[in-house]
């Protein structure tokens, strides 16, 4: 696919890695709907910074907690741009629970923010281009959901889910819509973590050193403009999934 002219979804797209996808994308000339659920002030930030440097991008707001809302978020941006071709599923919940604690609405939202709702905007998608253009899908999955542990529960095994249905969808939507997945490291602090928290698990990696939005951008882009991989995911965690 080639990213200049594209029209690409980004959800979770007013903040943290999905704002770095959409500015990234956006700089390589790709049109931009960015979707937000609570974050309608950073959202139009967002699309103010693209539109002052000569891009083009809306904000379109959906609740993901509620999976219904999913599809009408590529409705609204084929509507606005005449067509999707492209659609990164970024936005996620990461909230604490382990074994002993996680409580039902624990699961229940991370399952629906994490997995349900990325399925249905993939489903959207994907009868949007129908059989005779090409698509791609990009996932934003985690190294935890190949490599499981005993913490954040319902957050891993949406990951591990969302890595799962990466591959199905790209036997099921081939040979037109290209699906994969992203896994990235060390990247952003969590929530109530800062820098100096990343700085002192780096030194647990290969890379001993902390990774950037722009390095999964990059990544991202590279699916999005490959005609051939499908099915794959690519770690940028600088060897911490090993």
């Amino acid at each position: 696919m080639d990213i200049e002219g594209s029209v690409v979804v980004v959800t979770g797209g007013a903040v943290r890695l999905g704002r770095a996808l959409a500015l990234g994308l956006a700089k390589r000339g790709a049109r931009l709907a960015i979707h937000y659920n609570s974050s309608a002030g950073p959202a139009q930030a967002v699309v103010s910074q693209i539109e002052q440097a000569g891009g083009e991008a809306f904000a379109v707001q959906a609740d993901l907690s509620q999976p219904r809302q999913a599809p009408a978020v590529i409705q609204r941006s084929a509507e606005r741009f005449g067509r999707v071709d492209g659609l990164s599923n970024s936005a996620a919940i990461f909230e604490p629970g382990n074994w002993s604690d996680t409580t039902e609405e624990n699961w229940d939202k991370h399952f629906a923010v994490n997995l349900k709702s990325p399925f249905f905007l993939s489903q959207a998608f994907a009868e949007h281009v129908g059989r005779a253009r090409r698509g791609h899908i990009v996932n934003i999955a985690d190294w935890r959901g190949v490599r499981p542990g005993a913490d954040h529960v319902a957050y891993t095994l949406t990951k591990a889910a969302l890595v799962a249905m990466t591959k199905a969808l790209a036997l099921a939507l081939a040979p037109n819509i290209q699906v994969n997945a992203v896994a990235p490291g060390l990247i952003l602090p969590p929530p109530g973590k800062d820098r100096e928290y990343l700085s002192e698990l780096a030194k647990t990696v290969p890379a001993q050193r902390v990774g950037s939005s722009e390095e999964v951008t990059k990544t991202v882009i590279y699916l999005l403009e490959s005609d051939f991989v499908t099915g794959d995911l690519i770690f940028v965690t600088g060897g911490q999934h090993l």
